[in-house]
């Protein structure tokens, strides 16, 4: 109870499901799994974890000296338990130092503005930054951008569209008259139209995620700055991305803020921002992979591997993207040295840098280790949130679909339910490591978590904080995910590369009548292909 009331004064969100952790309903006499639910569950490390990486270290942007001590804090902590660890240099990506940022309306009233820097913006030199803003116009053609450049030199610059509404879908959805929502419907998609893609507000330019291409030109034309805003669905949340702009620094307000600064520049009320931003670009920098091992004693040159990525954007902390991945995999692998500490077949994990660029990490890694791929029994990766694992599958692999069936059919039943086990499934063609693994033809698991709206408010947000993370679940993710490796690592045969017949499986997917459950997109039809990992930085400006 104690450690309960410590756990919710501190702001951890605990999920009120206390029959679920108490109960242990084994299906097998497995003495290992018994104990790793009783150090899972019982014993967690993940408060103590999480409060050091995520208020101490916090984000961990690749290519800052941030990502740099959480690499080194990755390592003292896997060494304190007895377990070898490594930080395996894979290239370089460039560098960046994030300090304050002051953003200030001082004309024609004064407020102080909610924003931040984008990452990677060039800072003010802690000098303020005063300026008048200008909308980017809606231009016919891209030379009509261009003989327009000269009006904003010195000024700075809104790119973003003016939102017509914060507030969420769900409180437009609740409250609304069918034709009120309607109009807001309609007027939100031509706003996203007229100011996404890759000619925006016809310019010939992209955004990108951030500044992009669009953010260079500007910078090229002279303008003080690039301010811009990418609300979520959610209240109060943006997310922060980059730019790639050298001496042009870019701001993105909250959507309130941004929609205030926009109506007074429309409306000719001559508004002027105040900026002073702390910052320094570095050049290139050495990146990283943590890897920590348990070498294996009977078939220690046959793997199995635990992977998430390390890195985050910065806007916050990077608590559920993805440091309650690495948290899951950290304590999975504290969890095994204590219960399991020879296993039959080595235990990796990957703690993998610059998945946000790209997956470049863990290409890599593949790439510069071909004994992994040859002997990989399974490889669990876990990105997508703080909720409990619910689903997945074996990733295209017939084989790996009948191993599974089998470690499941081991786990304590409590375990075994949550998860919606898809069969054979298909191969991850992008979104997170697994990926790089499983465009190989390798067994590369996903570890599909509940949503704990996700997307809305933590996804690379100026809320991924601490306080989202809910501990129950990421005990229990930290719990399964250590009783699945013990299980593959202790299998009699290794997983073949048998592959399903995509089309054969597409088709059948597709002929699913609606509502059936399960993720409605068109399935692949061919293999995913593997690219080669960008060993320095590689823009992404379109």
């Amino acid at each position: 109870m104690r450690r309960s009331l410590v756990l919710l004064a501190a702001g951890a969100v605990v999920a009120t499901a206390p029959c679920r952790l108490a109960a242990q309903t084994f299906q097998s006499p497995d003495s290992i799994i018994r104990r790793i639910w009783a150090l899972g569950m019982d014993s967690s490390h993940t408060p103590e974890l999480a409060q050091a990486l995520f208020d101490s270290i916090g984000p961990r942007l690749t290519g800052t000296a941030e990502q740099k001590h959480g690499n080194d804090w990755l390592l003292r902590t896997y060494r304190s338990w007895g377990i070898d660890a490594k930080n395996e240099q894979y290239g370089t990506w460039r560098g960046w130092r994030r300090g304050y940022s002051h953003i200030d309306l001082i004309e024609p009233r004064v407020r102080t503005l909610e924003g931040t820097m984008l990452g990677f913006s060039p800072g003010t030199r802690r000098k303020d930054l005063t300026a008048a803003t200008v909308i980017l116009p809606h231009f016919a053609d891209s030379s009509e951008f261009v003989r327009w450049l000269p009006s904003a030199r010195g000024k700075l610059v809104l790119v973003a569209a003016p939102q017509p509404t914060c507030r969420p879908v769900e409180d437009w959805e609740k409250n609304a008259t069918p034709e009120s929502k309607a109009r807001m419907d309609s007027v939100r998609a031509a706003l996203r139209q007229e100011w996404g893609g890759k000619d925006v507000r016809g310019t010939g330019y992209s955004l990108a995620l951030g500044t992009g291409e669009l953010g260079l030109r500007l910078e090229q034309g002279g303008v003080a700055g690039i301010v811009t805003s990418r609300p979520k669905d959610g209240w109060g949340t943006i997310e922060v991305f980059d730019s790639y702009d050298r001496t042009a620094p870019a701001i993105a307000l909250s959507c309130e803020d941004y929609g205030l600064v926009y109506r007074l520049t429309e409306r000719n009320q001559h508004p002027k921002l105040r900026l002073n931003l702390d910052a320094e670009l570095m050049g290139e920098q050495p990146v990283f992979n943590t890897i920590a091992r348990i070498p294996g004693t009977g078939k220690p040159d046959e793997y199995v591997m635990l992977s998430a990525h390390f890195d985050s954007w910065d806007g916050s902390s990077g608590a559920t993207d993805n440091g309650t991945g690495t948290l899951t995999m950290l304590e999975a692998m504290r969890i095994l040295k204590r219960v399991y500490p020879h296993p039959k077949r080595t235990i990796l994990v990957g703690h993998w840098s610059s998945e946000e660029n790209g997956l470049v990490g863990s290409r890599a890694f593949t790439e510069d280790h071909p004994e992994v791929l040859n002997g990989l029994q399974a490889l669990f990766n876990q990105d997508n949130g703080t909720g409990r694992i619910v689903r997945m599958s074996a990733a295209g692999l017939p084989d790996a679909a009948r191993h599974i069936s089998r470690w499941l059919d081991q786990l304590p039943l409590e375990l075994k339910q949550q998860i919606d086990f898809g069969g054979t499934g298909f191969p991850s063609g992008g979104g997170s490591d697994d990926a790089s693994f499983a465009c190989h033809g390798l067994p590369a698991f996903g570890l599909g978590a509940l949503s704990w709206d996700y997307s809305n408010y933590t996804w690379h947000t100026n809320r991924d904080t601490y306080d989202k993370i809910v501990f129950d679940d990421l005990k229990s993710n930290a719990t399964l995910t250590a009783m699945l490796a013990y299980l593959a690592s202790e299998d009699s045969t290794l997983i073949t590369r048998e592959r399903v017949d995509l089309v054969a499986a597409a088709a059948e997917a597709e002929a699913r009548p609606a509502g059936s459950g399960g993720n409605r997109r068109a399935p692949p039809t061919t293999w995913p292909e593997c690219t080669q990992a960008p060993r320095s930085t590689k823009p992404r400006l379109k």
